[in-house]
């Protein structure tokens, strides 16, 4: 009787299989900062990974690059989340492109700081519908089909200023706060379909956002850290990573990655 031979290259015999292979994780603000970070993080861990962005194609587009040459997947689904049907059409394109969505990570997020007095209705209006809007918009599109396969990791990126407060923030203290209340109440109605929902919540980080503060309002801010800096984006995405491969009995909860600043 004939036998049949197949060849296999070494490469194929020796290429580790990823733990996150075969799944797709959505990104909002993906282009930069710690959105970057979980991104790059994300598709190390072998998930195919659809690039959220607003305005910074460039960026995005150096991503999908750098995602490209390290042999993994990624692709850009711009678009604004603030805006509802921008949103779900974000939604919309990774679920037509790759026909499903394992992982959504509530990353975007700005700010629009200043004082009580002086905030105006456009500022605090912008920080909702970016940060706590968005969160929303997004997490309800990705759900029916999260409940269909009966499998979801959302993780959405709150703020130890949604905690703690923090001076002429008060738009964002509050977006951030509400995220946290919104995961608390996802995680109860979504855990029956295997669909997990969680926070993290970074403090200072090592951001464009950050970077822009004024240096001796930095060092004072550096001062107040027990562990003496900031955080860097990529502990923030091993938090992440941590929660959507290892976290299946984790629900409904805050990681606070803040070097103490807030305990």
């Amino acid at each position: 009787m004939p036998t049949l031979e197949i060849e296999y290259s070494t490469h194929e015999l020796t290429k580790p299989i990823k733990p996150l292979q075969g799944k797709v994780a959505l990104v909002t603000g993906a282009a930069r900062g710690i959105g970057r970070a979980i991104a790059l993080e994300l598709a190390d861990r072998g998930a195919t990974v659809a690039i959220n962005f607003r305005a910074s194609f460039a960026l995005a587009e150096v991503l999908r690059g750098e995602l490209e040459e390290a042999g993994a997947e990624g692709f850009l689904v711009p678009g604004d989340v603030s805006r509802r049907e921008e949103a779900r059409r974000v939604v919309k394109d990774v679920l037509e492109c790759c026909k499903h969505l394992d992982i959504l990570v509530n990353n975007a997020g700005i700010t629009r700081d200043r004082s009580l007095r002086k905030m105006t209705d456009d500022e605090w209006a912008e920080v909702i519908d970016t940060n706590l809007h968005g969160t929303y918009y997004c997490t309800s599109a990705s759900l029916p089909g999260m409940i269909a396969q009966k499998y979801g990791r959302i993780v959405n990126i709150s703020s130890f200023v949604g905690q703690a407060g923090n001076f002429g923030q008060a738009n964002y203290a509050a977006s951030k706060a509400g995220i946290i209340g919104f995961t608390k109440v996802l995680a109860l109605e979504m855990a029956r379909y295997n669909v997990t929902a969680n926070v993290i919540a970074p403090g200072f980080t090592e951001t464009d956002m950050v970077g822009a503060m004024p240096p001796e309002v930095l060092e004072q801010v550096k001062a107040r850290i027990p562990i003496g800096r900031l955080a860097r984006p990529e502990e923030i995405a091993k938090a992440v990573a941590f929660l959507v491969l290892d976290g299946d009995y984790i629900t409904g909860q805050q990681i606070n990655i803040n070097g103490g600043l807030d305990m």
